[in-house]
């Protein structure tokens, strides 16, 4: 049974009490920051939490790991809203320790997609097409990897400007505890 019905039934309540009221803002980030963080569910309310975010604080850009795959993708595209049109003065990648982007089995991944019934051809079509799958899904070896990477392709993008800076950090998250790994990447931009 669909989860959609209960979703409905919690969000008629909402509105008709006004619950909304307690998160009423507007679009542009208060703190004047993006942060590109990992979809984990743990991260959900414990980031913010962390750093003392409330609604409309920062801009959220969040996928699979907090890893920028392709220079022109959705979540570089997000990054560059925020600063040019929303205000964002400072982004912020915060991956995670026991991240499932950690040592992505690409291969099993693959795999996985041919038992849920997607034709093989259609993955060697993507293949041949330019579209690597261990590109596609890359991972890393660790978080601090992982937000590296994501740090010097935003520094490094012909579009993004060199005067905002680009902090990276993991958290823990059970504790929330936050560690810097770099501060205002620079060196290579």
């Amino acid at each position: 049974m669909s989860i959609v019905p209960q979703l409905m039934s919690f969000n008629k309540q909402f509105v008709e009490e006004k619950q909304y009221e307690a998160y009423v803002t507007d679009k542009f980030p208060e703190k004047k920051i993006a942060i590109l963080t990992c979809m984990d569910t743990r991260l959900v309310e414990l980031l913010p939490k962390a750093l003392n975010l409330r609604n409309g604080d920062a801009k959220f850009i969040k996928n699979a790991g907090a890893i920028l795959t392709q220079p022109f993708g959705s979540a570089m595209r997000s990054i560059l809203v925020a600063v040019y049109e929303l205000g964002a003065r400072e982004v912020l990648v915060i991956g995670h320790h026991n991240c499932g982007m950690t040592n992505l089995d690409v291969n099993g991944m693959v795999k996985k997609f041919s038992e849920n019934g997607i034709d093989p051809l259609a993955i060697q079509t993507l293949e041949n097409a330019g579209i690597k799958m261990d590109r596609f899904l890359r991972g890393f070896e660790s978080a601090e990897d992982g937000v590296m990477h994501s740090v010097r392709m935003i520094r490094k993008h012909p579009l993004f400007p060199k005067h905002i800076p680009v902090h990276g950090f993991v958290i823990d998250p059970v504790t929330g505890k936050l560690d810097i790994i770099v501060e205002d990447y620079r060196e290579e931009a």
